[in-house]
């Protein structure tokens, strides 16, 4: 029998690491990185009342949601919440034609897809 569980961890740790690791490095800049993302995204449609308080929430998500998969909980709905701030992410990077970044933020989504789609196979006891 396969260790599904060991094999579902080593595949959620890096994307686990990359979403935790960038919410940590902002945390501290916190006010930093919202002037960056307002100025980034100055010439989107999407309305700054909308981007500044985004702005003070995506390094807490990201830090929230890559702490969550590196423990394993509620993962379904924690690999939901991801593809969601993913979907979000390229809908802005989208508003400002930010191509380099959408590979990014696709590369993820992709990943937290095949992770989604693992556990729904392997990892709960619904396997049909």
């Amino acid at each position: 029998m396969k260790d599904f569980k060991t094999i579902f961890f080593f595949l959620r740790l890096p994307v686990a690491v990359s979403l935790l690791g960038h919410g940590l490095v902002r945390l501290p800049k916190l006010q930093a990185f919202s002037e960056w993302m307002l100025k980034t995204m100055e010439k989107s449609a999407i309305p700054e009342a909308l981007i500044l308080p985004f702005s003070y929430f995506l390094p807490v998500a990201e830090a929230v949601v890559g702490l969550l998969l590196l423990i394993n909980y509620k993962t379904r709905y924690t690999l939901y919440a991801s593809l969601t701030l993913m979907s979000i992410l390229i809908l802005g990077s989208s508003s400002v034609e930010n191509w380099q970044a959408i590979e990014s933020q696709l590369l993820h989504s992709l990943y937290l897809f095949g992770l989604l789609w693992f556990h729904e196979k392997f990892c709960t006891g619904n396997n049909g």
